[in-house]
């Protein structure tokens, strides 16, 4: 490495003296583009409830998702995450709703397709919304079973599909599941469909909020560790993320996003594919907090946070500070 000019030849300060001076020498720049929205969906028109451990965040009913659509579409955000709150009477062992052609996800994504040209949808492949044992795959004798859940993936893999969602999000964690949805779309002419898989996905006590807003949390039986990894390896978190690009993913994601920094630099280094990272529900709840409370300021906080994810290495985020954070950036 080349050593640097002694003081005071060298003044770094001299590139931080002025904003139009930072800016022309930024390393690294935040945009509109690079967000993804996930947003949550309820039966019903014209309401809206809160999530409580998430504040600033509510589930939306169809229309007035389409609204909020519109709106991130104007902000210069490309897509939307849609995931829904299923009635609990809706849940069952077998997690049927998942490819009910008639869901709330399916029937949100038909009316975001028609209703805001030009913005793009993506759905998540899993079962826990929709699971009465609240796990992500189907369960017997209180064992996650593997291959009889891929081929519940892959029905609802092709009820997505059918509903027109552009990127398809398995977060399933089950093993061999981005190769059946690969085969399955393509057998069935979607080939476009985009898969971004969620390559590295961490059994991490950040997610407990988002299981409020799906409602999945009560009703799950025991924790997720035999799918989901443990927060202590990085090695199997590349095995994972070659796996699913060999099986025929596009993208892919780590989750959660700021204490897995560390992974979202190596999978972006070293496998030089499209990377995002999920700010997820805790981390925003967190924020969220200090920042209701005054302890961080919420516009500096809020783009300091996802800057990192860009430094990082990461393509895209997905944030629920979306829309937020597209607005601060258009006011500059």
């Amino acid at each position: 490495m080349l050593q640097p000019a002694p003081f005071p030849a060298a003044r770094p300060r001299r590139l931080r003296q002025a904003p139009w001076m930072r800016a022309m020498v930024a390393e690294t720049v935040l945009t509109p583009a690079d967000f993804i929205w996930p947003c949550f969906v309820i039966d019903g028109t014209d309401r809206a409830e809160p999530v409580a451990s998430m504040p600033g965040v509510e589930r939306l009913t169809v229309d007035r998702l389409v609204a909020k659509a519109a709106e991130a579409r104007a902000l210069g955000i490309p897509a939307v995450a849609i995931f829904p709150y299923t009635d609990p009477a809706q849940k069952t062992p077998g997690a049927e709703e998942a490819w009910n052609p008639e869901n709330l996800v399916c029937r949100a994504t038909r009316a975001v397709k028609a209703e805001v040209p030009g913005i793009g949808v993506m759905l998540d492949v899993a079962l826990d919304p929709y699971n009465s044992d609240g796990h992500d795959g189907l369960v017997r004798d209180g064992e996650v079973i593997n291959d009889e859940t891929l081929l519940a993936l892959e029905r609802q893999t092709l009820a997505q599909a059918e509903a027109g969602a552009d990127i398809l999000g398995p977060s399933d964690m089950m093993d061999g599941r981005v190769g059946v949805m690969r085969r399955a779309l393509e057998e069935h002419e979607f080939q476009n469909v985009t898969i971004m898989t969620y390559a590295a996905k961490y059994a991490s006590a950040f997610y407990g909020p988002f299981r409020d807003a799906v409602g999945s949390g009560g009703a799950l039986k025991g924790d997720k560790k035999t799918y989901q990894m443990d927060p202590a390896n990085t090695e199997e978190a590349l095995r994972e993320v070659a796996i699913d690009l060999a099986e025929g993913a596009d993208m892919v994601m780590v989750k959660p996003g700021m204490p897995y920094l560390d992974i979202c630099q190596r999978v972006a280094s070293e496998f030089r594919v499209p990377t995002f990272a999920y700010q997820v529900s805790g981390e925003y709840a967190m924020l969220r907090a200090a920042m209701q409370n005054g302890w961080l300021d919420p516009r500096v906080g809020m783009m300091e946070s996802l800057m990192a994810f860009k430094r990082a290495g990461c393509s895209g985020i997905l944030t629920y500070f979306a829309l937020e954070a597209a607005q601060a950036l258009k006011s500059g």
